[in-house]
């Protein structure tokens, strides 16, 4: 018994400690915010943006002086030892990263000769990994890192070409492939068939990074020119009606700047959307000078703290909270169809900002969340039927669940993914018994589905693969620890965790997670990477529900479960002790290998551990000895 293994006085401190710390991170609205990560690639994107939107002549009147000098200093005062830039202060230097830093540079008048010493480093990293600074190689060794998905090597190519890195004129494009721009002038629901080289959320840099490409290097097919003249205007007409509110394409810096840099660079600096897209960013810096990959997680940080208070913790809260939690939850919920995807009323985004587009993340979340908050699920049984439906009407034909839309092809976030599809596991199964019998039936067969989906996607050691989150330390920037630990998660959701084939995944994955244990007790991305908060709480989590749920015919694999459990507790809690857990691990992949940290993630994956195996130790005593 895993009690007999930890100091339970020991334990309960920490956790109340945990759990009062969770709740002293609220806003005074009483949901969570979090805190996003400061990023080089962002704070360079929009330190370029700002400068070539005040140097277009035809805009004389947007000054942007003071955000490039505070972005230039910010990124100086942040370079990796080695010359280079990660996305992240925490991150290794990347060639993506490093490239756009230099790009921002050289759009920055003066820039590159007051920072001469630090160029010449930079420049160097490049060439090193590049094998040379020409067009080519540098073209060459971005592509290369992105493969076929062309979301986000396009844009680092067009910024590269607009700062004045890769020369002047036509030549400046020559490796800067074209996108179909003229294509967004089709009517949405056409987007799906048409299989478009970027994935669904990257409609705005379709067009735009398109409409300045064609501007500087048009194709010399005749009809495709003249039809990519004829639908220049309808397709920005398109953008301007995707643009939300606050100008910023997803509330994301990267998206809004390579959409704001490539009107200015094809002299359309006064369009609508480029103003509007200004004023995000310039309301997006940070005082420092840097801007965070996004505005910020508010929805999926809220959900994910509910979850990982758990009954215990949100009883810590007063009714009037509680409610107030609920409520704000319950809004952020999708009534109308979403004009960028086109998706169905139902899902929930990340954030409570209008830039947000639903997603198989967030609505999930939202509605575990719902339901931990409410003592009567049935009043908001309407809402929860709405999300459910959302999800399922998400499902992909191979039985997995996508980030934003069903159907668009097999490049990132629009493929099926092994993290999103356990969540959905998760709230179709604590959802099901307030569904109508017709709700029921549909549930079942998604689940049917979704099991055929992760067993066809198990690699044969027994781990899963996620979509959303990486580790730079393994192989590949993947986290196998996130993503087998989400299913096994998932699985455990069902009615029946024992079935056959359920049941060999979760031994076969639980046995690989057990292998990745560091010696110091901790958990990384995978075995001998660095131990992190967010790893070992995630696999201290789903070991605690394994031992609650699951009952093993070999007892030694109790054993082992108990063993793994009792040294990750013991890695973990002096650093709870100590105030070492909410030491942040960029743990997040956003889109295209775009890595991120969000301030509230090792304290919300902790405290959710904390929460299983409190209900571990609770279970435990209430059973009565064999």
């Amino acid at each position: 018994m895993i009690s007999d293994c930890i100091d339970a006085t020991r334990f309960k401190v920490c956790h109340e400690k945990v759990v009062a710390d969770l709740l002293a991170s609220r806003n005074a609205s009483h949901h969570w915010e979090g805190y996003l990560s400061s990023s080089a690639l962002s704070t360079a994107t929009a330190v370029t943006a700002l400068t070539l939107i005040n140097d277009d002549q035809k805009n004389k009147s947007t000054n942007t002086k003071a955000f490039q000098e505070k972005g230039i200093q910010w990124l100086t005062d942040h370079v990796n030892d080695d010359g280079g830039w990660g996305d992240t202060t925490l991150s290794l230097s990347n060639i993506s990263t490093t490239a756009l830093v230099w790009a921002a540079f050289g759009a920055v008048e003066g820039a590159t000769e007051t920072h001469h010493e630090l160029m010449s480093k930079t420049e160097s990293w490049l060439r090193e990994k590049a094998g040379s600074l020409s067009v080519e190689s540098l073209s060459k060794a971005i592509i290369h890192r992105y493969g076929k998905d062309k979301t986000f090597s396009i844009p680092i190519l067009t910024m590269c070409a607009l700062s004045g890195r890769f020369g002047t004129g036509r030549a400046a494009w020559k490796t800067v492939l074209a996108l179909p721009f003229e294509l967004a002038a089709c009517p949405p629901k056409w987007y799906a068939a048409m299989r478009l080289p970027v994935v669904s959320y990257a409609l705005p840099a379709l067009i735009a990074i398109g409409q300045v490409r064609h501007y500087w290097r048009p194709t010399r097919n005749p009809i495709t020119r003249l039809l990519r003249y004829l639908t220049k205007k309808p397709t920005l007409r398109r953008l301007l009606n995707i643009q939300p509110s606050s100008g910023g394409f997803l509330e994301a810096t990267p998206l809004t700047s390579f959409v704001v840099m490539s009107l200015a660079g094809c002299k359309l600096s006064t369009h609508p959307v480029a103003q509007a897209g200004v004023e995000f960013l310039k309301t997006s810096m940070r005082p420092d000078g840097s801007w965070p990959i996004d505005t910020n997680l508010a929805t999926w940080v809220t959900t994910l703290s509910v979850q990982s208070l758990g009954t215990r913790g949100l009883n810590g809260i007063t009714a009037e909270e509680r409610n107030s939690i609920q409520s704000w939850l319950a809004n952020q919920q999708y009534k109308d169809t979403h004009p960028f995807t086109q998706a169905k009323p139902g899902g929930w985004s990340w954030t409570d900002l209008p830039g947000g587009v639903p997603d198989a993340d967030d609505t999930p979340g939202a509605l575990l969340a719902l339901h931990s908050l409410t003592e009567d699920p049935s009043s908001v049984k309407n809402q929860a039927l709405m999300g459910i439906q959302w999800l399922l009407d998400l499902q992909n034909s191979d039985g997995g669940i996508p980030t934003f839309c069903k159907g668009w092809g097999k490049l990132p976030f629009d493929r099926s993914s092994s993290d999103l599809t356990a969540h959905c596991l998760r709230a179709w199964s604590l959802w099901y018994p307030h569904m109508s019998q017709q709700t029921q039936k549909a549930i079942d067969k998604a689940i049917r589905r979704a099991v055929f989906f992760l067993e066809s996607n198990q690699f044969e050691n027994g781990y899963w693969l996620p979509l959303w989150f990486g580790n730079q330390h393994a192989a590949n920037d993947e986290n196998p620890i996130y993503g087998t630990s989400k299913v096994l998660e998932g699985f455990l959701s069902l009615e029946s965790p024992h079935d056959q084939k359920v049941s060999h995944m979760l031994e076969k994955g639980l046995k690989w997670l057990l292998e990745q244990q560091n010696p110091d007790g901790g958990w990384g991305g995978i075995f001998n990477t660095a131990s992190t908060n967010e790893e070992t709480a995630l696999c201290i989590s789903v070991i605690a529900q394994m031992l609650k749920k699951q009952k093993f015919d070999n007892p030694r694999t109790t054993t082992k479960c108990e063993e793994a459990l009792s040294r990750g507790l013991k890695w973990l809690l002096p650093r709870i002790e100590n105030d070492a857990y909410q030491m942040v691990s960029p743990i997040g992949f956003y889109f295209a290998k775009l890595w991120y940290f969000e301030a509230m993630y090792p304290l919300v994956f902790v405290a959710g551990a904390l929460n299983q195996v409190d209900q571990l130790l609770q279970k435990e005593n209430l059973e009565p000895e064999s």
